[in-house]
């Protein structure tokens, strides 16, 4: 497996930098993971939209799907498509309620609404019924503490898993989405100072201990606030698990 960083600036995009949205491929297969806010423009940097196999979505925040509009644009309008899309329905794999959530964000008025749902050019699965089939990936979701409805995502294939933990607070959920994985990619918001608020993000330091305690094989940190200091969350990650690194925008990491 491959991954690809479309945006890693945690809750809002940064100077230069899209919010959350990455990149998984294996076999040729293409599967996103969140469209935040600046991640469509990246994506095009990497690759056709239209070659995307599916997409994922841990939580229905904007920064994690605000771009999933511009795709819908592009499914719907553009001239030329490779492929007839409402043939080719792209599946979309998001909370129970993405498809009213994300027909709201895209519909201007009442009027639009009241006849748009997506299904034209989308095929949307609930999370967490248990593991499913996306191409060639085992795609497993795991309720998470976060302030909406929200997932960690399990992605495993050829032996080889990646963890993502989406937005969360700590919670025992955690352990069992890292457990042994060969990669873990974990939210690092801010670091862990005093008064944080519970069930929102993980601390440098937290994430770190995560890590640690499931014998993940590599950490990647990513999700950081834009007026978070990044040097400090990575030194708190690298005070539980030294082999944690920060994430870059456009980077790619093959999960080994």
């Amino acid at each position: 497996m491959r991954l690809t960083i479309l945006g890693c600036s945690g809750s809002v995009p940064g100077p230069g930098k899209a919010a959350s949205g990455y990149l998984v491929e294996a076999e040729g297969f293409l599967l996103g993971l969140d469209l935040g806010n600046g991640t469509f423009a990246e994506l095009q940097t990497h690759h056709d939209p239209f070659d995307l196999g599916a997409l994922a979505l841990s939580h229905l925040h904007p920064d994690h799907c605000a771009d999933f509009g511009a795709l819908t644009v592009l499914r719907r309008y553009h001239p030329d498509p490779p492929y007839d899309v409402t043939e080719r329905r792209l599946p979309v794999h998001a909370p129970e309620n993405a498809p009213d959530r994300l027909a709201k964000a895209y519909a201007p008025n009442d009027t639009e609404l009241a006849e748009t749902d997506l299904s034209d050019v989308y095929e949307f699965h609930a999370l967490g019924a248990g593991p499913v089939e996306v191409g060639p990936f085992e795609l497993r979701a795991i309720p998470v503490d976060h302030p909406t409805e929200a997932f960690g995502l399990r992605i495993s294939h050829g032996g080889r898993t990646l963890a993502y933990t989406g937005d969360t607070g700590p919670c025992a959920a955690l352990d069992e989405l890292a457990d042994g994985v060969d990669v873990l990619l974990a939210e690092a918001t801010w670091t862990d100072a005093p008064g944080r608020p519970p069930g929102v993000h993980l601390s440098g330091r937290q994430a770190g201990e995560l890590a640690r305690r499931a014998g993940a094989g590599r950490l990647l940190l990513t999700h950081v606030a834009p007026w978070s200091d990044a040097a400090a969350i990575l030194a708190e990650a690298k005070g539980e698990f030294p082999a944690a690194e920060l994430v870059e925008q456009s980077a790619t990491y093959e999960v080994l």
